[in-house]
């Protein structure tokens, strides 16, 4: 897929797996179980250990409906050794405008974190694919119909905030599609290996968003 065509499944898909776990040695079962959900968007964060070789084995061994990206990005660098490994977007709790250039580069959508209206619109005209508003939870659902209501064109991502039930509350006020992280990703159930509970809450997830979708 092509960057316009790995953004349009994005959007089309409506919700990122935000993936910051501390044993990788079970990120493949935790994708699978959300996968078997229904969700088949999964952003590796470069906090999880050794996450450029988890992205290359993710790549390589996951159904290829899944789309592997990479989160956490803070530099060109490694944007570019995880484009290498095998990501197929780019995202970044920050604004740099290397990184978009870096991941256009690869024909790669590049989503960057912003905070205020004048960030985010920079980032839109640097090239920035879909725009990671960041802190969400602090800034909440109203601040999104704001900042869409003088500026429409704009493709906003909560991240922060999102939780198995609200998804859809964030698509009416205005996202394009959400990240999501600890509500979906029960800490407690990785640790005991309890993948079902993780396919349960993606199923929450995305019967919540459905309902949005399909209206």
């Amino acid at each position: 897929m092509n960057r316009e065509k790995i953004v349009e499944e994005i959007v089309l898909r409506k919700a990122v797996a935000v993936l910051r776990i501390k044993e990788p040695e079970k990120l493949k079962k935790v994708i699978e179980a959300i996968y078997a959900g229904g969700l088949s968007v999964a952003e590796i964060t470069m906090t999880v250990p050794n996450a450029i070789q988890l992205i290359e084995k993710m790549s390589e061994e996951l159904d290829k409906n899944i789309i592997i990206g990479v989160g956490s990005v803070l530099n060109s660098n490694v944007a570019e050794d995880a484009i290498k490994a095998g990501a197929k977007y780019v995202v970044s709790p920050i604004f740099k405008k290397e990184i978009i250039e870096t991941a256009h580069k690869y024909d790669i959508p590049a989503m960057p974190g912003c905070f205020t209206p004048t960030e985010i619109q920079t980032a839109y005209e640097s090239g920035a694919d879909i725009i990671k508003v960041f802190p969400a939870d602090v800034l909440g659902m109203d601040f999104f119909k704001g900042i869409l209501a003088p500026m429409p064109h704009l493709k906003l991502m909560p991240t922060g905030g999102v939780s198995l039930t609200n998804a859809g509350d964030w698509l009416k006020a205005g996202a394009c599609a959400v990240g999501v992280g600890s509500a979906l990703l029960d800490k407690d159930a990785i640790e005991k290996e309890n993948y079902s509970k993780l396919t349960d809450n993606a199923k929450i997830i995305m019967d919540n968003i459905s309902k949005v979708v399909n209206k």
